[in-house]
C-alpha cells in the first residue's frame, strides 16, 4: 500500500524502542503512540474535535458493536465512519475477535467461524473471517484486524497449538476476502505463553504480507512476567519494517514494556473506563475523586498537566461534578485520562530519539508506581 506505510526514523541504542512516522490515508502520526477506544463510533461523552485536540492520532471502533448497532450498512450509507463520526484522522477497526472470546458461555468455535449469540438480545449470529472483512470494508477504518481467536488464560499447550492453526487458517481466509483498497489489514499473532507457538504464527502471517501486525491474547490475567514473555515471543519474530500494534494495553507500565520491546501501537479503554468511576491517572499516582479529603481541594487535579481540565478546575469542583454524577465531570476526567497517557507517549518518544527510553522508562515508572492500577 503506497498510502500505508511505517517509517522508521530512529531506534534507541540501548534496547528494541522505535521512533517513526506512520503513514496513513487520513494523514500521517507519530509512533509509539496511544490509541483512544471509540467503541461505538464514539470516545464516551467527547467529541471528535476534543480527542483530536488531546493529541490523538489513531482513534478505534469496534466492528462487533457496530455490527449490532447501527449496523455497517447504516455506516457505509453514511460514507463510512469517518462521515459518520466526523473525524478526520486515522481510524482502526478491531474484528470482534476479543468481544466473541469474552462471550465464551454463548459460543461455539468451528472451522467456519464463531456462532454466539448478540449481548443485545439473544439472536443468534455467525461471525467468520468472510462476514467480518465484509463488515470492516463497510465501516471504511484505515486500519482493520484479521478475524483470530483470542486464546484464553491459562490454557493447555495442545488447545494452543490447534487455536492457532485455526487463525492461521482464517488469516488467510481475511487476506483472500479482502478487497476493498485504501484499508491496511493487519494479521494477528496468537500463541499464549509458548515460544514456538506465538514464533510460528508470527512467521507464518509474515509469509503472508500482511501491511502490519498485531499482537493478540494478552492483557487477559495472565502474570506481568508471562506478558512479557507473550511480547517478546511475538516481536522478534515479525518483520521489522512493519508496524506492531499491542491490542488492549492501557497500563503505563505494559505500554512502556511493549516500547521497549519495539511495540509502535496501544489502545485501551483504561483511561475512560476508570475515570468514569473517579479514577484519574496523575504526576502524583492514582486519584480517587471521590474521596472526601477532596472536597475542599482548590488546587488542580495535576499541576504539572496541559490538559483542559487541570487548567481550568480544581479538585473540588471535580469531586463535585461526581459525586453529583453530572456528565461533565466525566467529560472533565475522560479528557484529562487520555490527555495523560499521549503526554507520556509524547515524552516516550523524545526519549527514544535521545537514546534514553530506559531511563525514562525507569523514571516514571517511579514517580508514577507501577502498582497503583496504570
Amino acid at each position: 500500500m503506497k498510502d500505508f506505510y511505517l517509517e522508521i526514523l530512529h531506534v534507541d541504542k540501548n534496547c528494541g524502542a522505535r521512533y517513526g512516522i506512520l503513514h496513513t490515508p487520513h494523514g500521517d502520526v507519530e509512533v509509539p503512540m496511544f490509541m483512544p477506544v471509540g467503541t461505538l463510533a464514539t470516545v464516551k461523552t467527547l467529541s471528535p474535535e476534543e480527542v483530536k485536540s488531546l493529541g490523538a492520532g489513531v482513534i478505534l471502533s469496534n466492528t462487533y458493536h457496530l455490527h449490532l448497532r447501527p449496523g455497517e450498512d447504516i455506516v457505509a450509507k453514511a460514507g463510512g465512519l469517518h462521515k459518520f463520526m466526523n473525524y478526520d484522522g486515522p481510524i482502526l477497526t478491531d474484528s470482534g475477535g476479543f468481544q466473541v472470546f469474552s462471550l465464551a458461555e454463548n459460543r461455539k468455535i468451528s472451522e467456519e467461524g464463531v456462532v454466539f449469540k448478540s449481548h443485545l438480545n439473544g439472536d443468534r449470529m455467525l461471525f467468520s473471517p468472510e462476514t467480518v472483512m465484509d463488515i470492516e470494508e463497510k465501516l471504511g477504518a484505515d486500519i482493520i484486524m484479521a478475524f483470530d481467536e483470542c486464546i484464553p488464560y491459562p490454557v493447555d499447550e495442545k488447545y494452543v497449538k490447534n487455536s492457532v492453526e485455526r487463525t492461521l487458517r482464517w488469516a488467510k481466509r481475511c487476506k483472500e476476502a479482502h478487497k476493498r483498497e485504501g484499508q491496511a489489514l493487519f494479521g494477528i499473532v496468537q500463541g499464549g505463553e509458548y515460544e514456538e507457538h506465538r514464533k510460528h504464527c508470527a512467521e507464518e502471517l509474515a509469509k503472508m504480507d500482511f501491511p502490519g501486525y498485531s499482537i493478540g491474547g494478552t492483557s487477559i490475567g495472565e502474570p506481568k512476567d508471562v506478558f512479557s514473555k507473550m511480547v517478546d515471543y511475538s516481536v522478534k519474530y515479525l518483520p521489522p519494517e512493519k508496524p506492531r500494534y499491542l491490542m488492549g494495553v492501557g497500563s503505563l507500565d505494559f505500554i512502556f514494556e511493549g516500547i521497549e520491546k519495539g511495540v509502535d501501537m496501544f489502545d485501551c479503554v483504561l483511561p475512560t473506563r476508570i475515570a468514569r468511576h473517579g479514577a484519574l491517572m496523575t504526576s502524583k499516582g492514582r486519584v480517587n475523586i471521590r474521596d472526601a479529603k477532596y472536597k475542599e481541594d482548590f488546587t488542580p487535579l495535576d499541576d504539572e498537566c496541559d490538559c483542559y481540565t487541570c487548567k481550568n478546575y480544581t479538585k473540588a469542583y471535580l469531586r463535585h461534578l461526581y459525586v453529583a454524577d453530572e456528565t461533565f465531570g466525566k467529560r472533565l476526567l475522560s479528557m484529562h485520562n487520555i490527555r495523560f497517557l499521549i503526554h507520556m507517549m509524547e515524552e516516550a518518544r523524545k526519549a527514544i530519539k535521545e537514546d534514553r527510553f530506559l531511563e525514562f522508562k525507569e523514571e516514571m515508572l517511579a514517580k508514577y508506581g507501577s502498582k497503583k492500577g496504570f
